[in-house]
């Protein structure tokens, strides 16, 4: 069984004595690696060295530091197949997927180390005559990262990258569930030749985890994770006054209006809901059809979801591959049944495997209501409900009328209701006639209950930047 250790400036350490953290195929249900959990001990030392790291880090020109980060892209790329070989095992992604997400992982680091001369800062006028007001970025310090399992490369490096070129240093905490590509990272880190402590990744569980984010030296959390995890992350935040950035759970809303193209939007709808067996935090979760094209879309969905075979990503690319756990799967399984015992009608999928491995159909449920807990609840899986609506003022209070902002999505050919949506969905993105991608240029941010701050283009990067007022009278 393979065997990691952690990350710790610059160099694996040994075990630190505390109970190791057992990996899973999710496929197959077997161990696969065991890492070594970090200790208290190692957790404290993996943020002295990022803390001592950062002032010569945060001293480099960002020119010099774009230059470690564009070295590190190259080494991703090489590693490409390593890094993807391990996440293809922890995470039942096939192989191809798994690597290109490295690839992917190395562009926005590149993107990244592209703003070493753009981080500017402004000049102000003073009311005085005779004096300048400046204002200046500078790093934070130390930056504690907290990464899901499901997009665990990427995610990383949309983390890391920013980080690194506003000059802080990081101590990244991956999932328990996908680790593994996390330290074929730390090789790549080594590999490029960054600075000892700049970088340190290790394997911890939850305790060691809220040591981490409480330690004096960490200035800022950035978490990709659930509500209730955010919660937490928030209460750390208090004991350092940190600064948090939280993207959290997504409930997608996909408006279908009677001009879209119906077959477009429903082969893209199930797309959405298949990818990594809908574990994505932006994959659409609940769709409001207008009355009119309500039952022919319903059927193009039906048939679509009917024709989805799940299975071994490693063994046949074309099937949907697993969810994370067992847990998960009874999780989802329940919501499922109580949503047919509230009055919803089962158009596919809903049953539960019986063969190894953490598999569920994508499944399709029709006649929901707004108050179920299937269209309320993150459901983070295969499952789809569909709802109808008669207007657009309708759909939007619909779509609108939730805990969640984080993405949503619209099919129509009217510019008019383009706009209106666009001006009236409570949600950081809107996505005209396809579905959530996240553009590493864009601004990935939710309302209400779907984080604080946000990821990607020259906002994500200012989040890990704090401020300095320079007043001078001459």
């Amino acid at each position: 069984m393979r065997r990691e250790r952690n990350f710790i400036d610059g160099v694996f350490v040994d075990a630190g004595g505390e109970t190791a953290i057992v990996v899973r195929n999710p496929a197959t249900g077997e161990d696969i690696a065991e890492i070594d959990a970090a200790s208290e001990a190692q957790v404290k030392a993996a943020v002295v060295a990022a803390s001592r790291s950062q002032r010569d880090w945060g001293r480099l020109p960002a020119i010099v530091r774009a230059q470690y980060l564009r070295r590190l892209a190259d080494v991703l790329v090489d590693n490409a197949g390593a890094i993807g070989t391990a996440l293809a095992s922890e995470s039942g992604k096939s192989l191809a997927d798994a690597s290109n997400e490295t690839i992917y992982a190395a562009e926005i680091t590149r993107y990244h180390a592209e703003w070493a001369r753009r981080i500017e800062g402004e000049v102000i006028p003073s009311d005085s005559a005779d004096e300048t007001i400046l204002l200046q970025r500078e790093p934070i310090g130390v930056v504690a990262c907290l990464i899901p399992f499901n997009y665990p490369v990427y995610t990383l490096m949309r983390k890391i990258a920013p980080a690194l070129i506003t000059g802080n240093t990081v101590v990244v905490r991956p999932s328990n569930n996908t680790p593994l590509c996390a330290f074929e990272i730390a090789r790549a880190v080594e590999q490029a030749g960054l600075p000892s402590g700049v970088v340190n990744i290790l394997a911890m569980q939850h305790r060691q985890a809220g040591l981490l984010c409480t330690q004096p030296a960490v200035g800022m959390i950035t978490l990709t994770g659930s509500v209730n995890v955010g919660r937490a992350v928030l209460d750390y935040c208090k004991v350092n006054i940190a600064k948090p950035s939280l993207e959290l759970g997504g409930k997608t809303p996909a408006i279908i209006e009677p001009d879209a193209d119906l077959e477009q939007a429903a082969s893209a709808i199930v797309a959405s809901k298949t990818t990594h067996c809908g574990q994505l935090c932006t994959a659409i979760e609940r769709v409001y059809v207008h009355s009119s094209v309500h039952d022919r879309f319903l059927t193009l969905l039906r048939s679509k979801f009917s024709s989805v075979r799940i299975g071994d990503r490693a063994e046949d690319t074309a099937r949907m591959g697993p969810l994370v756990g067992d847990r998960a799967r009874q999780e989802i399984h329940a919501k499922v049944q109580r949503a047919i015992s509230e009055g919803a009608v089962l158009e596919a999928g809903g049953t539960m495997p019986e063969d190894k491995g953490f598999f569920y159909p994508a499944t399709l449920l029709s006649n929901c209501r707004q108050e179920m807990e299937i269209v309320q609840e993150e459901i983070f899986g295969p499952v789809l409900p569909v709802l109808r609506y008669d207007t657009l003022d309708e759909a939007l209070q619909l779509a609108n009328d939730h805990q969640f902002g984080l993405s949503s999505v619209l099919y129509t050919e009217q510019y008019r209701t383009a706009l209106k949506v666009a001006n009236r969905i409570e949600a950081g993105e809107l996505y005209v006639n396809r579905t959530p991608a996240d553009p590493y240029q864009g601004f990935h941010a939710g309302w209400k209950r779907s984080g604080l701050g946000g990821d990607d283009g020259k906002h994500g990067m200012l989040e890990f930047t704090q401020t300095r007022l320079v007043v001078m009278r001459y």
